[in-house]
């Protein structure tokens, strides 16, 4: 008889012989071992199992961060264009609390696939069995092409196209994000927009979340068979998928209000309320998917100073640090997720602060960033880590609501060459000399990376 060659030839073999109490051995043997791997004790688990020549690859993998682990199980499915090829494995993953070395990052805690293009349209899926954070790494020069072409957009606003505003110098769009120790899908919008099927995506916060928004709806657009409607100036909704992407204006996440005119003042007094959240936020508190943020205005010109600006009641303080303030507001958001938001229905994400990179002054003293043309590839010239960052990570620490954290800061901070600077529209020219953006990010250009570290996470859940 020929020697057994798998599992089912091998119980034959074993029936053969007649000898019953290897039989009863084998079997107690791999019975224990289904049992410790909690593997499915099914005979249709042997032929789904994929081999090592199988040409759909798949892993999973889960993350945590500061306050919760995400996804016990997760699922992560390979494509090829045969749809009969298609298929995914369920992994259940012991939740495990992995945190980055400044306690403040989204980690993966289980082997990281990184999924590539092949010319045949399948995928390769290249695992590495260490545990990374993903928003510690570096920029490295790469041949792909950017993940939409300068200018292909339309509806990037125009002060975030740089291309068109007259910017040749595309250098800065050949870097990818690479976090050390692991690897990151590239965005795939297929996979994106299956994940997004039947979904409401709301970001919410300042202009940075904006121009992430809108980065999105770029790449979503790549995808050519979803057919997509411009609802409003902030909303797009993609009929194929019955799927809705929507931006919030709300830059300090907490409501401005308006006071009466002090005696002899013509126009009203503007204050924050501290207390209060940002009325348009509460309507979409059942959204699947929503992303927060706030920052940039959180600075003395934004903020009034911090005079008779910060409200709290009935009460205008004459005076209040701004950081108190920021504080105070994160705390009302945190309260408002907590108390409102479902997480059975609603996913959370936190975009972390955005660096800036003026010279010699600020945004409206003669700030520049004009003429950089490469990232800065040495990190201890890199600014200190920022005081908001380790505020917002303590108060979601304490949060009951998983919030998925998107630490962005140190790979922004990288990458003095990607903003607009020059190359934005002024309603005046008289201020085209004057004024540089070095805030916000050209598109195509750095905020495609943080959706694709958004995709990676989601590619968990």
């Amino acid at each position: 008889m020929a020697p057994p060659t798998n599992i089912s030839s091998i119980f034959q073999y074993l029936r053969l012989t007649k000898n019953h109490s290897i039989i009863l051995t084998s079997f107690v043997l791999l019975f224990s071992l289904l049992t410790l791997l909690n593997l499915p004790l099914t005979s249709n688990f042997f032929k789904s199992t994929p081999t090592s020549t199988s040409n759909t690859n798949s892993s999973a993998y889960f993350f945590s961060n500061t306050s919760t682990t995400i996804a016990p199980q997760s699922i992560i499915t390979s494509f090829s264009n045969n749809s009969a090829a298609k298929q995914s494995i369920l992994i259940a993953s012991p939740p495990t609390r992995s945190l980055s070395k400044n306690n403040s990052s989204l980690v993966i805690t289980s082997p990281l696939p990184r999924i590539l293009p092949k010319k045949n349209g399948s995928t390769l899926v290249r695992k590495m069995n260490n545990s990374c954070d993903i928003f510690d790494g570096k920029w490295v020069f790469d041949d792909f092409d950017p993940f939409y072409t300068s200018g292909s957009c339309p509806y990037v606003d125009s002060t975030f196209n740089c291309f068109n505003n007259g910017r040749s110098d595309l250098g800065y769009l050949r870097y990818r994000w690479q976090p050390y120790g692991c690897d990151i899908p590239r965005f795939d919008g297929e996979i994106m927009m299956k994940m997004l099927r039947g979904k409401r995506l709301v970001f919410v916060g300042d202009s940075l979340n904006r121009n992430m928004w809108q980065s999105l709806i770029c790449l979503l657009k790549m995808f050519k068979t979803s057919v997509m409607k411009h609802e409003s100036a902030h909303s797009f909704h993609f009929k194929d998928f019955n799927c809705s992407i929507i931006y919030i204006g709300a830059p300090f996440l907490v409501q401005r209000w308006q006071l009466p005119a002090l005696e002899g003042a013509k126009t009203p007094r503007e204050t924050l309320r501290l207390d209060t959240i940002e009325d348009h936020i509460s309507k979409y508190h059942d959204a699947d998917f929503l992303i927060f943020n706030t920052g940039h205005w959180w600075n003395h010109n934004k903020a009034k100073n911090g005079e008779n600006f910060f409200q709290e009641g009935d009460v205008v303080h004459r005076k209040m640090d701004v950081g108190e303030a920021y504080t105070k507001a994160l705390n009302t958001w945190a309260k408002w997720v907590d108390k409102y938001v479902n997480t059975n229905i609603t996913q959370v994400f936190f975009l972390g602060f955005s660096a800036i990179h003026f010279r010699g002054g600020q945004w409206n003293s003669g700030g520049s960033c004009h003429g950089e043309t490469e990232p800065i590839t040495d990190e201890k010239y890199l600014k200190p880590y920022p005081w908001m960052m380790r505020s917002l990570e303590s108060i979601i620490s304490k949060m009951k609501t998983p919030v998925m954290y998107l630490n962005i800061t140190k790979m922004t901070d990288y990458r003095k060459d990607a903003h607009p600077s020059i190359y934005r529209k002024f309603k005046k020219k008289k201020h085209k000399e004057r004024t540089q953006d070095c805030s916000h990010w050209c598109l195509p250009g750095i905020p495609d990376s943080w959706n694709q570290l958004m995709y990676t996470s989601l590619l968990s859940s």
